[in-house]
């Protein structure tokens, strides 16, 4: 673990963070948190921390995370999509080899509803893209 702790901490929140400058530089040589903004990831939105002004420094900081937090949530979305196919197949698998009539019971209805909608859109959204060639 390294000794020296970064300038900056964004608690990660639904949709967005609050963000920390870090300070140790205190006479009792603790870790001060000051917030200094609040992140709004979905509209871009910073909002200073009461009557703080941003440094051009916090706002590079700052523009730095948001692009780096953005890029990782695009990456666990697709991850979990793909994570959903295998879920589909391993589903196919239990229907066919291991579900009692009364799981199917319970859960056919909602998973052909699903799938309908989920194979709805993507053929529209197929047809689209072929239409634009």
């Amino acid at each position: 673990m390294s000794t020296e702790l970064p300038e900056y901490y964004f608690r990660v929140r639904e949709n967005g963070a609050v963000v920390f400058r870090i300070d140790t530089e205190n006479r009792q040589r603790r870790i001060e948190m000051d917030q200094i903004a609040v992140i709004n990831i979905r509209n871009g939105e910073v909002k200073p921390h009461g009557q703080r002004t941003l440094s051009e420094a916090d706002k590079a900081e700052i523009a730095r995370w948001m692009e780096n937090r953005k890029a990782l949530l695009e990456q666990r979305e697709i991850d979990d999509i793909h994570r959903a196919v295998d879920y589909l197949n391993l589903t196919t698998q239990w229907a066919q080899s291991k579900a009692t009539e009364e799981q199917l019971e319970d859960v056919t209805d909602r998973l052909l509803m699903a799938m309908h909608d989920l194979r709805s859109v993507l053929v529209r959204k197929k047809a689209d893209r072929l239409s634009k060639d």
